[in-house]
């Protein structure tokens, strides 16, 4: 039978969350209308400032429609004047002068919307930032709903995570995150909570919670990592594994024999539980009791 020592030692009872790395201050660049790309302007790893073209969409058709109400507007000013003439003279009504001027401010709005739509097949940036990431190559066909730069700022950085609605009542902002990456494996990185979402995601029943993180961190945008937000830490706690307890009990090793124990436990951690009233630093506990083992059982120690 497998036995094990009481010590004192950290425990940490933490919530676990799983994210991705992301600035602080990023926003994504989309299309207004569907297009095909007739030139990349900006590239990945490009400074950019707010309103800095990034993109143009092929807009020809759209600026030979401009070309054409251009004309028909000229056109139908110079006969909103002649016909405007006309009517103070008295040769022609002013219901057909309002007509005249009412096709007039038609076509001008019909203009308005054209160059403007022209204007959408330019792609600008939102923001002072970096470009971190571009999709989309000239001659293929962008859709809005397809994100084409991600622009935003190298540092600070963030952890956009997910916690268990289960969970999220013992999250508060400013508590540490111990953060652990498939890229930094055998590295405990740290992070400090920055900001819970108040409303949760009722289908995936967990609240959306930012972990800032410090400038110093290795960590780089769109990494996915593992949190363990640390809701409370015992630094000189009593602790034992968790395979020794067994319905609020353990069974302590008393000259030889197996004595049922009950105990009050604390923090839960991985792989160990403190344990607040029961035990003392020293005592020796049985790890995985059988079921058949009962209170004053002598026990045969594993070599």
């Amino acid at each position: 039978m497998a036995t094990a020592t009481v010590t004192r030692g950290p425990a940490v009872e933490a919530v676990y969350a799983s994210g991705t790395v992301e600035p602080v201050s990023w926003a994504k660049v989309q299309p207004l209308g569907t297009g095909r790309i007739a030139s990349v302007e900006a590239r990945e790893g490009d400074e950019v400032k707010t309103g800095q073209i990034l993109m143009r969409l092929d807009d020809r058709e759209l600026r030979a429609l401009v070309a054409q109400l251009e004309a028909e507007l000229r056109f139908l000013r110079s006969e909103l004047e002649r016909v405007s003439e006309l009517a103070r003279r008295g040769v022609t009504t002013t219901q057909v002068e309002e007509r005249a001027r009412s096709q007039l401010d038609q076509t001008a709005a019909t203009l308005n919307a054209a160059r403007q739509r022209v204007e959408d097949h330019v792609l600008r940036s939102p923001m002072d930032g970096t470009v971190l990431r571009r999709d989309g190559e000239v001659g293929e066909t962008a859709r809005p709903e397809d994100v084409l730069f991600w622009i935003g700022r190298d540092s600070p950085l963030r952890i956009e995570a997910e916690v268990d609605e289960e969970d999220i009542p013992l999250v508060t902002v400013g508590q540490p995150a111990l953060i652990k990456a498939d890229a930094f494996s055998g590295r405990i990185l740290d992070g400090k909570v920055a900001d819970i979402t108040p409303k949760g995601d009722p289908v995936n029943k967990s609240y959306r919670v930012r972990i800032g993180l410090p400038p110093e961190t290795p960590l780089m945008i769109g990494m996915t990592v593992e949190s363990n937000i640390v809701v409370r830490r015992e630094d000189a706690a009593l602790l034992v594994p968790q395979g020794a307890l067994s319905g609020g009990h353990v069974f302590v090793l008393v000259e030889g024999r197996a004595v049922r124990r009950a105990v009050v436990m604390g923090v839960v951690g991985q792989g160990v539980v403190e344990i607040r009233d029961g035990l003392a630093e020293g005592d020796t506990v049985v790890i995985d009791p059988p079921a058949a083992l009962d209170d004053g059982s002598p026990v045969r120690l594993k070599q």
